[in-house]
């Protein structure tokens, strides 16, 4: 009999330690921290991608033709409005300055002798001394020589504004590029077919320009209509811009110009947006992201820990009345505050589960037992 008891006993020890579901009984609810979703009224900020170019781009040429006698500058340097670039041999110009003001000088002689003519006529006309025809004939001497004086001082203006011209300065205060021509070359001046000597590029403020789509386009001229956003092109919707080597959206800026057609190959409209450059940083050309001010929205946010990726679709675990788990399928927005933005698919009033999601007892269909959990946003 001994032995008999001793079984029954072990088995009475087995039966206490197994679980409540291998005794018979239902399996116990496991905990989970759950939470509605944070409402917040956020800022939608659409992203694009652009490059950035020059306020300002200038091609460098003479407006005289000669020989270049000097440079004044280090390719790739920085300039100043008004400094010089280049010099050209100021010889030939300073000699038809001379030329110029001898001829003036020539014509103002003509003048006061014609002068003379006419104020010594003025009182010999009186005493019949020479006719009415002597007379009329000085006085026009006179206007003549007066008008070839006034074209003798404007050839010498002329001839002075070449002169200035032989040096050639910055028209504008940027980046230049390195020297097109060495000294000793000659080059030709003029309004066509003149030399290319270098090129200027303005860089601060500089430009972001960039494509938005038609849908974005129209969405925002139906917010502009409801009052709810500025005009296209106005200059106070704001935007936000980082680099390629950048994470966070450091660099602000307004947009200034927006196209006024869409191209009718890509379906986009060119828009553009000014940003400031002190540091001189930015180079146009290069690659960058923009954000740009869609409005205002009611939207639900979650953490990301709480979504799941099903195949192609973004799914939730919801916690029903009755304490089942049920799947959600779910439209993601962007990130604000650290949460994810749910644009559809979820309900202000509806428990999101936050944790336990690896756990597969927490499955569309099984019981749980919610706990309050807390969803908190990260501060600025």
């Amino acid at each position: 009999m001994y032995p008999i008891r001793r079984l029954a006993f072990a088995a009475a020890l087995m039966l206490v330690a197994l679980p409540s579901w291998a005794q018979g009984g239902p399996p116990q609810a496991m905990p989970v921290s759950v939470s509605e979703p944070v409402a917040k009224r956020v800022t939608q900020w659409d992203e694009y991608s652009g490059r950035f170019e020059a306020v300002a781009t200038v091609e460098v040429r003479a407006r005289v033709s000669g020989f270049i006698d000097k440079l004044h500058f280090k390719d790739g340097q920085w300039v100043n409005e008004g400094d010089p670039l280049f010099t050209i041999d100021q010889r030939p110009y300073e000699i038809a300055v001379d030329v110029a003001a001898a001829d003036v000088a020539r014509n103002k002689a003509q003048v006061e002798l014609a002068e003379l003519q006419v104020g010594r006529g003025a009182a010999l006309i009186g005493s019949r001394t020479i006719t009415e025809a002597d007379n009329d004939t000085r006085k026009s001497n006179l206007a003549v020589a007066k008008a070839q004086l006034k074209a003798a001082e404007a050839a010498q203006r002329n001839a002075q504004l070449n002169l200035e011209w032989t040096r050639v300065t910055a028209p504008l205060s940027g980046r230049i590029s390195d020297r097109k021509v060495d000294a000793g070359n000659l080059i030709q001046g003029g309004q066509s077919g003149a030399t290319l000597l270098a090129t200027i590029v303005s860089t601060d403020p500089i430009r972001f320009v960039f494509d938005v789509s038609e849908a974005d386009h129209l969405r925002y001229q139906r917010l502009f209509l409801a009052g709810e956003r500025a005009q296209a092109g106005s200059s106070a919707i704001p935007v936000r811009i980082k680099l390629a080597d950048e994470a966070d959206w450091k660099r602000t800026g307004k947009v200034d110009f927006v196209d006024n057609s869409l191209s009718p190959r890509s379906g986009t409209i060119r828009t553009r947006a000014i940003v400031e450059n002190k540091d001189r940083l930015l180079t146009p050309g290069v690659f960058g992201r923009v954000q740009l001010y869609g409005g205002e929205y009611d939207a639900l946010l979650i953490p990301d820990s709480a979504v799941i990726s099903d195949q192609a679709r973004k799914i939730v675990f919801v916690v029903a009345k009755d304490d089942v788990v049920q799947a959600r399928p779910i439209t993601l927005g962007p990130l604000v505050d650290g949460l994810r933005v749910v644009r559809d698919g979820l309900k202000a009033d509806e428990r999101v589960v936050l944790d336990g999601l690896a756990n597969p007892m927490v499955r569309p269909g099984a019981k749980i037992a919610p706990q309050k959990g807390q969803i908190t946003a990260q501060a600025k």
